[in-house]
């Protein structure tokens, strides 16, 4: 999404015993009346050591009538600080390999829920002598053995130490083993244990998703063990580091199939309708990227070197719509395995879309699953952009198998080079598949600007935390966040700019070869980049390990001001609010080493500059009478650029006179730049504003759409106000030529743009005519939208247009126009037209619909809990729907933490969905009061996204305050 140990070979994995038909029988002993288990399981967290107490029940052969009782640890009034009560394994055990036998029932039983019965062992070695064994457990109910959890064996120590007493730690979620003797250092043991878990409906470790097909619902068991799950689906040491071997087997229904990392290596038929499925042993691998999946979907596959096999549901599967994603992932992989000059690791790539996920894709090593939305295309329904965003991701986790996978982070908290690194050569596998689509320049849209907004606040936090700092499972989720996703990719695509390519990927190579199948911090990255550019002659003015450190250990990026009269080059931390009060220290002081790509008058400088100071001078960097300079070219670098008030104004010349002489990225460059150094206050607002007259001849795509992006933030502090007017009166003007564009070159409309990036634009011209008023966009939306009501099987609408169209025409329609559209969602057969779909019912104007709206958000059998929270942002969006969706979130506060959980990844997307639109002291009381009323109940990983909206908040006050009367006279100057 995706440290040393002790390497067990395939030889020694293979001898581990099988469980066969014997261990079945006894798993079939496990299958009780569930609810009973849970409720003896529900039992609070107890702080301090407890005293042994045995249990009275023991297993038996036959299926229990009473589950077997799960002994918690009593409570202690004083505070302790016994290794179970923190949250971090000690390091006296290393797993080895597992092997674990699972049967998932995808039947409710008797007491109406889903649950799965499970068998495992563990062969760990002990590094230290000790007489505890800390396994992490959750939501597991354990049978007896002998009085206790689990059996302790000894593999090469004939005389084991015996168990005294065993019980669960909920709150730092471990399965606490005291042994009446020790473990001996240097041997090893084997651990079994029993278990049965809920199959539940949680989207995390073993769960369920359900969909219907020919009018049949349908269970799929399925796992998301990312960060901190797999612990929920059997006992394990749950630790990235703590990589192991496993042997997978499944349980299941003679129709159903079963998938998991392996390849399936043997599949027989045993006690009754009930089919066992054996699977190769993994690499050495983490628990997280752990998968096992029960359904009965069908497949596509090619074989090459790599058996690649895209899984879905069957009607998906007979209609095509993974055939996009089966011819791509062949050339993709092979790009990767010339990219990191390492073959691909396995001996199968399975890719399966499922109903219910809630991430977007997560990598499991050979079984990589995804939500519908990321891996089905249907040509008729998907639009590009849908089908760029299955390139892309697909390419985002097939960059995974290698790094992250193959060689994997230490722990939690350098995440950021994981997911950074993936979300950098997205772009480059992506490119690779599709060379027509000029992907590589969408990454400074995608990701440098988008994590730009956030790492200008004084609330942001350095891409790598101390590892003491990040222990809960909150703490580690927090961290999926843009700037361990989008700053990572940001500042890795600038280190690889400024190494190049080819050192770049020569360190890559010896990285991951030097590390394969163990685990790694991020300065091991710097040592093997420092290897590759002394080796190829690359000069650097600091090591690799001096430069990044400054990116990676402090938050924020410089704004470098370049003075062409005088030649002073400078830079400055930069904040959106540059009141705002940074609390956070850095050793570096906020500086950085920049380097900087430029141009003047259009010639490109050869070589790159380096500023290391708070200032420096560079005389080739003044400029003289009507000659300017354009510094970040193509935006490599992670910072924005500032110039003296007689350069900005001769780069509103060029871009007025013939602004195809700047680089197209570059144009959007000054767009974006502008505007944010404006709202801090180090140009003025209307500066930024004349930056958005040349686009009344500007028909690319990144301009546009960095200006949309720009101008969409004063439409959200002003649309409340009477600025909107004149605002969306400009705004119609600038696109009226785009409008009459795309009038031509589509043969009015019913034509497609040839070139990716004209088929974006298309849709902005749209967007934007039709929500000024333009009334020949909002007739053309209506004549379309209504010939679809009227014949709801022909659909005339272009995938590419239909999610602006639906907007625009619900927005504009009533309750009949909305109705239709909400029919037509609950018919959705296809993901990427459901979601279309989700979206344009959030745009209607009428308060009661957005009502109903936000109530079926909590209501998982019409709105998936994969798709609660974005439905929820998508009407904080509607002007009309924000304060609805705020008052909503407020009143169902503990109905959506309860259901969603604190650890959910989409948790910090919603407070700051909600409350962008915050500019006034009421909405500040309003949202600081909100943060106090659940200091109980808690805002998991949307607490530092409160902290970042509360500051947000008091950033956009003040800028309203100070702006809203010049904004007010410009637009009102140049709407005429």
């Amino acid at each position: 999404m995706g440290k040393g140990g002790f390497y067990i070979s395939k030889a020694v994995g293979v001898v581990a015993i099988l469980l066969g038909a014997a261990a079945v029988a006894t798993i079939i002993a496990l299958s009780v009346v569930y609810a009973e288990e849970k409720s003896k399981n529900e039992v609070k967290p107890t702080e301090g050591k407890p005293e042994p107490s045995p249990t009275t029940t023991k297993a038996t052969t036959a299926a229990p009538t009473t589950a077997a009782p799960t002994t918690a640890a009593p409570t202690s009034a004083a505070p302790s600080n016994e290794p179970w009560d923190k949250y971090r394994l000690p390091d006296t055990l290393m797993p080895e390999y597992y092997n674990i036998t699972l049967w998932p029932r995808l039947q409710r039983n008797e007491s109406g829920i889903f649950i799965f019965t499970g068998k495992s062992f563990v062969v760990f070695k002990c590094l230290q002598a000790t007489n505890l064994i800390l396994i992490h457990s959750n939501k597991l109910n354990y049978t007896k053995f002998d009085e206790h959890h689990a059996t302790l064996t000894g593999i090469d120590d004939p005389n084991p130490p015996t168990i005294n007493t065993t019980w669960l730690k909920l709150e730092t979620q471990f399965l606490v083993i005291q042994l009446k003797g020790n473990l001996l250092h240097g041997k090893s043991y084997r651990l079994d244990t029993e278990f049965v878990g809920e199959l539940a409906d949680d989207l995390g470790g073993f769960y369920r998703s359900e969909y219907s097909e020919d009018n049949v619902t349908k269970v799929v068991a399925t796992t998301q063990m990312q960060p901190t799950d797999a612990r929920k689906a059997f006992p394990c040491f749950d630790e990235p580091a703590m990589k192991a071997v496993f042997h997978i087997t499944l349980i299941h229904d003679n129709e159903t199939k079963a998938l998991s990392n392996g390849k399936e290596i043997d599949t027989k038929n045993i006690e009754g309708n009930l089919l066992s499925t054996t699977f190769e042993p993994t690499e050495r691998m983490s628990t997280y990227l752990l998968a096992f999946i029960v359904s009965d979907y069908d497949s596509i596959e090619q074989q090459d070197d790599v058996l690649i096999r895209i899984w879905a549901r069957k009607k998906a599967i007979a209609d095509g719509h993974g055939e996009y994603a089966l011819n791509i992932t062949g050339p993709i992989l092979q790009f990767f395995q010339k990219y990191y000059n390492a073959s691909y690791p396995l001996s199968k790539s399975d890719q399966i879309a499922l109903p219910d996920f809630n991430a977007g894709a997560m990598e499991n090593w050979g079984l990589i699953t995804y939500r519908e939305t990321a891996l089905l295309y249907d040509p008729q329904v998907s639009s590009n952009g849908n089908k760029e965003r299955i390139a892309t991701v697909i390419s985002h986790e097939l960059a995974h198998m290698w790094f992250g996978n193959l060689v994997t982070m230490k722990w939690w908290n350098d995440l950021w080079l994981n997911e950074g690194f993936a979300s950098y050569v997205e772009y480059l596998g992506a490119d690779h598949a599709e060379p027509t689509w000029n992907i590589k320049d969408l990454i400074v849209l995608g990701d440098v600007y988008r994590v730009f907004a956030i790492d200008a606040l004084a609330s942001s936090h350095p891409l790598s935390s101390r590892e003491d700092e990040i222990n809960k499972p909150e703490q580690i989720s927090e961290l999926f966040d843009a700037i361990s996703y989008s700053k990572g990719a940001s500042v890795l695509r600038m280190l690889s700019e400024f190494l190049t390519e080819d050192v770049f990927t020569k360190g890559l190579s010896t990285y991951l070869n030097h590390f394969a199948y163990n685990n790694t911090v991020y300065t091991d990255l710097w040592d093997h980049l420092q290897t590759a550019a002394d080796t190829s002659g690359v000069e650097l003015l600091h090591p690799v390990r001096d430069i990044m450190d400054r990116w990676v250990l402090q938050m924020g990026f410089p704004v470098v001001t370049i003075n062409t009269a005088t030649g002073t080059v400078s830079q400055k931390h930069f904040l959106l609010d540059p009141d705002s009060v940074v609390t956070r220290p850095s050793e570096f002081n906020y500086q950085w080493y920049v380097p900087i790509k430029w141009m003047k008058t259009g010639i490109e400088q050869e070589k790159v500059y380096w500023l290391q100071q708070k200032e420096d001078k560079n005389d080739n960097m003044s400029v003289n009478g009507n000659d300017w300079l354009l510094a970040n070219l193509d935006v490599t670098g992670y910072y924005r650029v500032n110039y003296d008030n007689d350069n900005w104004e001769r780069l509103l010349a060029k871009l007025t006179e013939n602004h195809t002489e700047i680089p197209v990225i570059n144009r959007g460059q000054i767009l974006d730049d502008s505007f944010n150094l404006a709202r801090a206050k180090i140009v003025s607002t209307t500066l930024a504003l004349r930056t958005t007259k040349y686009l009344y001849n500007e028909t690319e795509y990144i301009p546009w759409q960095v200006a949309i992006n720009n101008l969409d933030y004063f439409i959200l502090m002003f649309d409340r106000t009477e600025v909107y007017g004149p605002l969306q009166a400009y705004l119609g003007k600038q696109i009226k030529p785009l409008w009459d564009h795309f009038t031509q070159i589509t043969d009015n409309w019913t034509k497609v743009p040839d070139n990716h990036m004209d088929q974006y634009n298309e849709v902005n011209a749209i967007k934007i005519a039709c929500s000024t008023g333009f009334k020949d966009c909002q007739d053309l939306v209506k004549y379309w939208y209504t010939q679809w009501m009227q014949n709801p099987n022909d659909n005339p609408i272009h995938p590419n247009l239909r999610s602006t169209v639906y907007c625009s025409a619900i927005a504009e329609g009533g309750d009949k126009e909305w109705n239709f559209g909400w029919e037509m969602f609950q018919n959705a057969s296809i993901a990427s037209e459901a979601e279309k779909l989700r979206a344009a019912l959030a745009c209607t104007k009428y308060p009661w619909l957005l009502n109903r709206y936000l109530e079926y958000t909590l209501v998982p059998k019409i709105i998936r809990k994969q798709d609660a929270t974005s439905t929820i942002i998508y009407i904080a969006n509607n002007v009309v729907g924000q304060p609805l969706a705020w008052d909503f979130v407020r009143a169902r506060w503990d109905d959506i933490f309860s259901q969603y959980g604190g650890g959910s990844f989409s948790f910090s997307n919603l407070i700051n969905g909600v409350t962008k639109r915050f500019s006034t002291a009421f909405e500040l009381r309003q949202l600081e009061q909100f943060k106090k009323d659940n200091a109980g109940t808690g805002l998991g990983s949307g607490t530092q996204a409160v902290d970042q909206s509360i500051e947000r908040t008091k950033a956009n006050m003040k800028w309203v305050a100070e702006n809203k009367a010049s904004v007010l006279q410009w637009f009102t100057t140049e709407s005429g």
